[in-house]
């Protein structure tokens, strides 16, 4: 038994709309910790791998949660899947303001990574109810909801944590973020309304590990999860040592990290919310997709010149914008390319690819910094710059063959 687009479910706008709004209070708890992750780590004197391993814990448990939950959602419906992953993110910022040492919070981090990997989740529903051709847009918005949290999120983490405190000087954060998640669930479970109904239409399913053969040779599928880890790879490895390597070159703190976080934030809500779909639906997806990899690659690269405090936050600016017409791209190609019916399972198995990255991205930053204190920045570029190509190549062949999974659908 299987779960179809519900015809009941509310007008598209206002469907995805209100998801997003409803997802945007957990994203801020997001928020709230994400730049303050190296300064709680180091509170328990971890050295620079340890950090990136604190940072990859979470993706590593996203790599998996990332298409089970999917899967889960195309067969159960996305509102039961979205409650129950994000009361366990829930408990696991609460439980991560009590971590005795560094490995207990890793561990902490690992579940509430698998608790959180419901991003295929989000997705599958904004697919569910938006027509195609809006799909970037929809998803655009997505990600300013997100973007606004770490307007926010940032600022609030910074204010209420004391690093001079060790690692209990971070639990006032924890527990705003831990709140948030449980505000999130309570909107969800009153506001959203299942976007998905039960049809007996299609009776198999392949399984994760043949889907992952399925999309791997997919000719646009499999290259655009190719490009989800490279550009993951090199903006997770970039972002996890940030705030050590802004300490290190200007002397900043959890005050100025959010100022930045603050910044870019700025700057990728208003390139989403007034850019990224229409630019998409005038030129096309593939051709944004290829033109956000260009400025983050050119901005990554420009950040080894650095010369103060002001050309860092200009710069990061300019990555926002770069992954912020990106991405979204992204998702609408890909839920326009497969099966209705598999959106979760196949959307969950791209961003199973980004969790990827983003456990390997931050080990290879950490393992750089004592050697190269720019590394991160230099490898970003020189890993971003052939997806440009990536993307060009995977939308040419979108428009050049017919679906694979739509013949087999019908």
């Amino acid at each position: 038994m299987t779960i179809n687009p519900s015809s009941e479910t509310p007008a598209p706008r206002f469907a995805a709309a209100s998801l997003i709004a409803v997802i945007f209070i957990n994203m801020l708890g997001f928020g709230i910790i994400v730049p303050l992750l190296p300064f709680y780590a180091k509170s328990f004197n971890a050295a620079p791998w340890q950090i990136g391993l604190i940072f990859g814990a979470y993706s590593v448990g996203a790599f998996f949660g990332e298409p089970f939950w999917g899967r889960l959602s195309d067969r159960y419906g996305r509102k039961p899947l979205l409650i129950s992953t994000i009361t366990g993110n829930c408990l696991c910022y609460l439980a991560l303001a009590f971590a005795p040492n560094i490995w207990v919070a890793f561990f902490i981090r690992l579940i509430g990574g698998l608790a959180a990997g419901n991003g295929a989740v989000v997705q599958g529903y904004i697919a569910d109810v938006t027509p195609p051709e809006k799909r970037a847009r929809q998803m655009s918005y997505q990600g300013a909801a997100w973007n606004v949290g770490l307007i926010i999120g940032p600022s609030v983490g910074g204010f209420f944590a004391h690093t001079g405190m060790g690692p209990a000087g971070f639990r006032i954060p924890l527990f705003i973020a831990s709140g948030l998640a449980a505000l999130c669930v309570i909107a969800i479970t009153i506001v959203i309304k299942e976007s998905r109904v039960r049809d007996t239409g299609i009776s198999h399913r392949p399984s994760r590990w043949s889907a992952v053969g399925e999309v791997a040779r997919h000719p646009v599928i499999g290259r655009m999860m190719l490009l989800t880890f490279l550009v993951g790879f090199a903006f997770t490895g970039i972002e996890s040592q940030f705030g050590l390597w802004s300490q290190a070159r200007f002397d900043w703190g959890p005050r100025n990290i959010a100022v930045c976080f603050a910044f870019t934030g700025v700057t990728a809500f208003f390139t989403q919310t007034l850019l990224t779909g229409r630019l998409s639906e005038r030129y096309g997806e593939g051709a944004m997709l290829a033109t956000g990899m260009a400025l983050t690659a050119i901005a990554a690269a420009l950040q080894v010149f650095s010369v103060n405090g002001y050309m860092t936050i200009a710069l990061m600016c300019v990555t926002a914008a770069g992954q912020s017409v990106a991405f979204p791209n992204v998702g609408a190609i890909i839920s326009r390319t497969v099966d209705p019916h598999r959106q979760g399972q196949i959307l969950g198995l791209n961003n199973a690819a980004g969790a990827l990255a983003r456990v390997v991205g931050p080990i290879f930053a950490g393992l750089m910094v004592p050697v190269v204190r720019d590394g991160p920045f230099i490898l970003g570029a020189m890993v971003v710059a052939p997806a440009i190509l990536l993307a060009l190549s995977a939308t040419r062949r979108a428009t050049a063959r017919p679906d694979p999974y739509a013949e087999q659908s019908s």
